[in-house]
């Protein structure tokens, strides 16, 4: 696994969670897709399993709303350098609990994301979990390219 010098906030020992799964969705995505990722988001939530994400698209966004409603592990995955103030309450609310953390595998100098470290991001993301779950990607895109060697679910 590509491993580089990684910047935390929040409870570190979540990295270590024992089953990790990385949920992705492409930013443009059917109507379909919302239920189940919301369902999907729930049944995560109430099996108590880690989910990490970038949380960058918005439906990334509406499950990690319903997952910081749990007591279960989230480890959020910036495609940027570690933010220097958290950008939201719910953010910090879920640091304060104990059940929110946020990497970056980037150094400082990265201030914005960018297609490459988006990709980069992704790649960590997978590398990092032991099963993928797709909401929906898009055709010729950057989740459509990235070569997954973990079992990976469809919604």
């Amino acid at each position: 696994m590509y491993m580089p010098e990684l910047t935390f906030r929040g409870d570190e020992a979540l990295f270590n969670a024992k089953h990790k799964i990385a949920f992705l969705c492409s930013r443009d995505y059917p109507a379909s897709v919302v239920q189940k990722s919301y369902e999907w988001a729930l049944e995560q939530k109430n099996a108590g399993n880690c989910v990490v994400s970038g949380f960058h698209s918005q439906i990334e966004r509406d499950v990690l709303h319903f997952l910081l409603k749990g007591d279960q592990p989230v480890i959020m995955v910036l495609a940027r350098s570690m933010y220097k103030r958290l950008p939201d309450e719910e953010l910090k609310s879920g640091i304060e609990k104990g059940n929110l953390l946020i990497v970056s595998p980037f150094p400082d100098n990265v201030k914005r994301s960018s297609t490459y470290h988006s990709r980069k991001r992704n790649e960590f993301m997978v590398d990092l979990s032991d099963e993928v779950v797709i909401a929906h990607q898009s055709e010729g895109g950057m989740i459509a390219g990235l070569a997954i060697n973990k079992p990976v679910y469809f919604l």
